[in-house]
Protein backbone atom coordinates (compact mmCIF):
# COMPACT_ATOMS: atom_id res chain seq x y z
CA UNK A 1 0.00 0.00 0.00
CA UNK A 2 2.94 2.27 0.67
CA UNK A 3 4.06 2.02 -2.94
CA UNK A 4 0.61 3.06 -4.13
CA UNK A 5 0.72 6.15 -1.93
CA UNK A 6 4.16 7.05 -3.28
CA UNK A 7 2.94 6.61 -6.87
CA UNK A 8 -0.10 8.80 -6.20
CA UNK A 9 2.08 11.44 -4.48
CA UNK A 10 4.50 11.34 -7.41
CA UNK A 11 1.64 11.74 -9.89
CA UNK A 12 0.16 14.62 -7.88
CA UNK A 13 3.56 16.30 -7.81
CA UNK A 14 4.01 15.88 -11.57
CA UNK A 15 0.49 17.13 -12.28
CA UNK A 16 1.08 20.13 -10.04
CA UNK A 17 4.29 20.94 -11.91
CA UNK A 18 2.52 20.55 -15.26
CA UNK A 19 -0.32 22.82 -14.18
CA UNK A 20 2.17 25.40 -12.97
CA UNK A 21 4.03 25.21 -16.28
CA UNK A 22 0.74 25.47 -18.18
CA UNK A 23 -0.15 28.64 -16.26
CA UNK A 24 3.29 30.11 -16.97
CA UNK A 25 2.85 29.36 -20.68
CA UNK A 26 -0.61 30.98 -20.67
CA UNK A 27 0.86 34.12 -19.10
CA UNK A 28 3.69 34.20 -21.64
CA UNK A 29 1.18 33.71 -24.45
CA UNK A 30 -0.97 36.62 -23.21
CA UNK A 31 2.10 38.86 -22.99
CA UNK A 32 3.15 37.89 -26.51
CA UNK A 33 -0.36 38.59 -27.81
CA UNK A 34 -0.27 42.05 -26.22
CA UNK A 35 3.15 42.68 -27.74
CA UNK A 36 1.87 41.52 -31.13
CA UNK A 37 -1.08 43.93 -30.99
CA UNK A 38 1.24 46.74 -29.97
CA UNK A 39 3.63 46.00 -32.82
CA UNK A 40 0.75 45.78 -35.31
CA UNK A 41 -0.51 49.19 -34.17
CA UNK A 42 2.99 50.62 -34.48
CA UNK A 43 3.29 49.12 -37.97
CA UNK A 44 0.01 50.73 -39.04
CA UNK A 45 1.21 54.07 -37.71
CA UNK A 46 4.50 53.75 -39.56
CA UNK A 47 2.74 52.70 -42.77
CA UNK A 48 0.41 55.69 -42.63
CA UNK A 49 3.36 57.97 -41.95
CA UNK A 50 5.22 56.51 -44.93
CA UNK A 51 2.15 57.04 -47.11
CA UNK A 52 1.90 60.65 -46.01
CA UNK A 53 5.58 61.25 -46.74
CA UNK A 54 5.26 59.60 -50.16
CA UNK A 55 2.34 61.90 -50.98
CA UNK A 56 4.32 64.92 -49.84
CA UNK A 57 7.32 63.78 -51.86
CA UNK A 58 5.22 63.32 -54.99
CA UNK A 59 3.60 66.73 -54.51
CA UNK A 60 7.01 68.33 -54.05
CA UNK A 61 8.34 66.54 -57.12
CA UNK A 62 5.35 67.78 -59.11
CA UNK A 63 5.80 71.33 -57.82
CA UNK A 64 9.47 71.28 -58.76
CA UNK A 65 8.65 70.08 -62.25
CA UNK A 66 6.10 72.88 -62.65
CA UNK A 67 8.61 75.46 -61.54
CA UNK A 68 10.76 74.80 -64.55
CA UNK A 69 12.76 71.69 -63.84
CA UNK A 70 13.41 70.17 -67.28
CA UNK A 71 13.74 66.65 -65.92
CA UNK A 72 10.11 66.26 -64.87
CA UNK A 73 8.22 68.47 -67.35
CA UNK A 74 6.88 65.50 -69.27
CA UNK A 75 5.70 63.87 -66.08
CA UNK A 76 4.01 67.12 -64.99
CA UNK A 77 2.24 67.44 -68.35
CA UNK A 78 0.99 63.86 -68.10
CA UNK A 79 -0.26 64.45 -64.58
CA UNK A 80 -2.03 67.66 -65.62
CA UNK A 81 -3.65 65.86 -68.56
CA UNK A 82 -4.80 63.07 -66.24
CA UNK A 83 -6.29 65.61 -63.82
CA UNK A 84 -8.08 67.38 -66.67
CA UNK A 85 -9.54 64.08 -67.90
CA UNK A 86 -10.73 63.27 -64.37
CA UNK A 87 -12.34 66.72 -64.09
CA UNK A 88 -14.05 66.30 -67.47
CA UNK A 89 -15.35 62.90 -66.36
CA UNK A 90 -16.71 64.38 -63.11
CA UNK A 91 -18.36 67.26 -64.95
CA UNK A 92 -19.96 64.81 -67.38
CA UNK A 93 -21.33 62.75 -64.50
CA UNK A 94 -22.71 65.85 -62.77
CA UNK A 95 -24.44 67.06 -65.92
CA UNK A 96 -26.29 63.77 -66.43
Amino acid sequence: MSELVQIVDSLENKISKLLHRLEMLHRANRELEKELVSIQNEKETVNSSVSEWEEKYNALKMANSMLGSNTNKTQAKLKINTLIRELDHCIAQLSE
